[in-house]
């Protein structure tokens, strides 16, 4: 699929759950979040019509999302459907990696081919403040259990307020050397004012080169994060909603005023 840049749309990012086991500082707020009613959240089997209408369209490339994909009821399940869709030739997922220790073989088992996990500090201290609570030797727990999986590559994305040269930074590279793990620095990012910049070591936020739609949890093909544009599946059809999205992708992102990270996955 091609939008009116020319440029080949074959990587769909979905959102599966709003919810998430943390509250990191630059994603969500401590408290007061509005979440989904569970009636609006996409089943498995809609998501599944939709990624076999979107790889039917030239999509090979599939990322499970959140909020935090894992706290979705029956994860697994979903991504054996996924996996059985002829096509996808890159499955995988993000996760903050609380829960990972415990579906990494699963996942690995029924079709995932690999994991990005949010680690932004190594110091427990730290993470626990970033996080608001969470448990840093949880996340490393679930980063070996999917090393052992056979989950590869495991991609480490680390937030930065400034520069890969930050302590923080530097030593979540340092801790990636030695345990064969690729990293990736993405500067904190702002919806609402459009701040944002290409990840170091990715390609996301390289907007000239942008192959991605998103769908959010409830059910909306949003052409860009940083874009106010989403169509609604349901209403549309699923077809109808990829190209209307696909013809309003814009040539660069601006800011987005209507979603935030929980829902429409980062």
């Amino acid at each position: 699929m091609l939008d009116n840049y020319k440029r080949t749309l074959n990587y769909l990012r979905i959102s599966v759950t709003d919810r998430c086991n943390l509250r990191c500082t630059y994603c969500m707020p401590e408290e007061g979040v509005t979440l989904l009613a569970h009636s609006d959240i996409l089943s498995f089997e809609e998501i599944k019509e939709i990624v076999t209408e979107a790889v039917h369209l030239g999509f090979d490339k599939v990322r499970i999302t959140g909020g935090e994909p894992l706290v979705r009821k029956g994860i697994v399940v979903l991504i054996q459907m996924l996996a059985s869709i002829k096509g996808i030739n890159d499955l995988s997922m993000t996760t903050n990696g609380i829960l990972l220790s415990q579906f990494a073989g699963e996942l690995k088992e029924n079709g995932l081919h690999r994991i990005n996990v949010s680690l932004d500090t190594l110091d427990p201290d730290k993470f626990r403040e970033i996080t608001r609570g969470g448990d840093i030797e949880k996340v490393k727990e679930g980063i070996l259990a999917a090393k052992k999986a056979g989950l590869s590559p495991i991609k480490i994305n680390c937030v930065i307020k400034d520069s890969k040269g930050e302590e923080d930074a530097e030593a979540v590279q340092e801790f990636c050397k030695q345990n064969d793990l690729e990293v990736r620095f993405i500067h904190q990012m702002n919806l609402k004012t459009g701040h944002f910049s290409i990840v170091d070591g990715g390609d996301g936020g390289d907007c000239e080169n942008c192959n991605r739609l998103r769908l959010t949890a409830d059910g909306k093909i949003k052409p860009c994060l940083f874009n106010n544009f989403e169509f609604d599946i349901r209403k549309m059809g699923i077809k109808e909603a990829l190209y209307a999205a696909a013809a309003q992708k814009p040539a660069c992102g601006s800011f987005n005023a209507i979603n935030h990270f929980n829902n429409i996955g980062g």
